[in-house]
C-alpha cells in the first residue's frame, strides 16, 4: 500500500511536469498542484484506457494508468483546469 502511495506520487510529479511543458501559458501551480495533477491526469488516463481498449474490466473504469496515460489524462486535465479557471478570473 505503500509503494503503491510512493508511486502515485511520484508518477505524478513526473506526469504534471511534462504536462505543464507541453501545455503552452503559464501556470501558476505549486509542486503539490503539479503532483496532484498528474494522479489525477493518471486516473483520466486509466479511465480513457478502460473506455478505449475495454482492457482490466475486473478492475473498473476507475483505475491508475501507466506513464504515457499519465501524461495524456494530465494535459486533458490541465487544459480544461485552464479552461474554468480563465471563467472565474476577474480582468
Amino acid at each position: 500500500m505503500l509503494g503503491l502511495i510512493i508511486s502515485l506520487i511520484i508518477i505524478g510529479l513526473i506526469a504534471g511536469a511534462i504536462a505543464r511543458l507541453l501545455v503552452p501559458g503559464r501556470q501558476d501551480i505549486s509542486i503539490a498542484g503539479t503532483i496532484v495533477l498528474g494522479i489525477v491526469g493518471s486516473f483520466i488516463g486509466g479511465f480513457l484506457g478502460y473506455l478505449i481498449f475495454h482492457k482490466d474490466g475486473n478492475d473498473g473504469f476507475f483505475q491508475p494508468s501507466g506513464i504515457i496515460g499519465s501524461i495524456i489524462g494530465a494535459v486533458i486535465a490541465l487544459l480544461i483546469w485552464q479552461r474554468v479557471g480563465n471563467r472565474s478570473a476577474v480582468r
